[in-house]
């Protein structure tokens, strides 16, 4: 049996290296901090990023990243979007051509604007490629509740060997081959979710997050219809599934930052004070950047940008979008 390389030791990547080793597979986590190898496999826990949970002792953590992939049949890339290229590039000479790499970082690269298929596949050329996505907080997954996320690959045979991979009883994974649509789906929903913080820190109830979810959900639809994405991709899991799960859960990220705005921190005091990475907000600059590029109007992922960067008050910003021109539902 090949082992499995997972680059990235944050809450995601410890919990699906956790999920595979539980499965029986051989599995290496690279983690960029020494003390979180350390811990992992001391005392398999990993208190910085997944507090509370008992890992499995077969799950060996290492501090060089070509060493964990060294012989690897399948490299699942868990580092956040902004340190993806480097990782991969990094471990790239040690990466046979063929092997299968699955992309679990749901995020767009800031100054290139590519999504992680284009960077993998810029570092790895020879790869095979698909992304993991969907409604999944770690937490729950490390649990055992029942999640469902989607395994897209450039063709049919690469998804399901992503699918066959991590599937378990509790962990059901369905297949498909819109890579762009499940990629940007997964990365976008997060600058909605901080929007959606944000009206909850403003004190605002039901009717003004169930507008901001649909609304939101057809900005990501118009941009991946431009990026020529399947639009049925953001009915499912990696888009309506996982933008309603991040918009409304106690355990995101996202919505605790927009919460945070809301209630008068500022970017850059959050950071300093957590060490877990909340993607919605480098992606809100890509995705407002990826609109003006294409042309596509995202009013909403444009106001959260300008919260987050442009110092535009987040109370500011709801009458702004409320005030803006009457249009039909489902202009273009």
């Amino acid at each position: 049996m090949s082992a499995v390389a997972v680059l990235g030791a944050g809450s995601w990547g410890t919990t699906l290296a956790n999920l595979l080793a539980r499965k029986g597979e051989t599995v290496r986590l690279w983690a960029h901090e020494p003390d979180v190898v350390e811990t992992i496999n001391r005392e398999h826990e990993n208190p910085a990023f997944l507090p509370g949970i008992p890992l499995a002792r077969e799950l060996h953590a290492l501090a060089d990243a070509r060493e964990a992939v060294d012989g690897a049949g399948v490299i699942v890339s868990a580092a956040p979007s902004h340190a993806v290229r480097s990782v991969i590039g990094f471990a790239a000479g040690a990466v046979a051509p063929g092997t299968l790499v699955v992309s679990a970082t749901k995020g767009i690269e800031t100054e290139s604007l590519a999504l992680m298929s284009t960077v993998v596949a810029e570092c790895l050329p020879e790869a095979r490629f698909a992304a993991l996505s969907g409604p999944s907080f770690a937490l729950e997954v490390c649990q055992g509740q029942p999640t469902a996320v989607v395994a897209a690959g450039r063709d049919e045979a690469t998804a399901r060997d992503a699918q066959q991979l991590f599937a378990t009883s509790a962990f059901r994974v369905y297949s498909g081959t819109d890579v762009i649509g499940v990629e940007l789906a997964g990365a976008l929903k997060n600058v909605i979710a901080i929007a959606a913080g944000i009206l909850e820190g403003l004190g605002l109830g039901h009717n003004p997050r169930a507008a901001l979810i649909t609304r939101g959900l057809a900005e990501i639809s118009r941009l991946g219809s431009a990026m020529g994405a399947d639009p049925l991709t953001f009915a499912g899991l990696a888009g309506m599934g996982d933008l309603v799960l991040t918009a409304t859960g106690r355990l995101s990220r996202n919505r605790a930052l927009g919460v945070a705005l809301a209630e008068g921190t500022t970017l850059e005091q959050y950071r300093a004070t957590h060490r877990s990475v909340a993607e919605g907000a480098n992606t809100s600059r890509a995705g407002a950047a990826l609109g003006a590029r294409l042309g596509v109007e995202l009013p909403i992922i444009e106001k959260v940008y300008e919260v987050l960067f442009t110092g535009k008050s987040a109370r500011g910003a709801v009458p702004e979008l409320m005030g803006r021109e009457l249009k039909s539902e489902h202009w273009r």
